[in-house]
């Protein structure tokens, strides 16, 4: 993690910009919660544990400044709030997401499965991507798994879940 932190600083610094105590204490908790998808709000909470001195606004510009800078990529999952994710080193698009609709459940893909799509996109639409996102909606295996067992107990439920 330090050493993530020191890659960081220098991502920073290269664009002019410091790891002022309070962005440090923002990527920290990034860092420590790599995997929680977490809004403004969660990182503001968990930041104000570590340094209660430091105000929402703070880690609100602090998040839309690694943003900028493409140490954070901002997601949403379609419920209007927006969340901060740790972009991983050295890869070229974002991963992607599962969505539980059933318990609001993240799960990530790592793979990139859209580089023959951004092929025909350029080709055939003389559009040069950049980035792209792909999320997809739909019931976790966790809660698929809940409702095959609840269809077990009562067949009357089947399709109805």
């Amino acid at each position: 993690m330090e050493n993530r932190l020191e890659r960081i600083k220098k991502q920073l610094h290269a664009q002019s910009y410091k790891l002022t105590p309070q962005r440090e204490a923002t990527v920290m908790v990034l860092l420590e919660h790599e995997e929680d998808h977490l809004s403004a709000e969660d990182v503001y909470l968990l930041v104000k544990e570590k340094a209660p001195e430091i105000g929402l606004a703070t880690v609100y510009r602090t998040l839309e400044l690694l943003t900028e800078l493409k140490v954070v990529d901002k997601i949403n999952f379609g419920d209007g709030v927006s969340r901060f994710d740790l972009r991983k080193e050295g890869v070229n698009h974002s991963h992607h997401h599962l969505v539980c609709i059933e318990c609001g459940a993240v799960d990530e893909i790592q793979e990139d499965l859209l580089s023959e799509v951004e092929k025909i996109v350029e080709k055939d639409f003389h559009f040069k991507v950049k980035d792209h996102r792909l999320t997809f909606h739909g019931i976790c295996h966790r809660c698929h798994g809940q409702s095959a067992v609840k269809e077990e107990a009562d067949p009357s439920l089947a399709g109805n879940i």
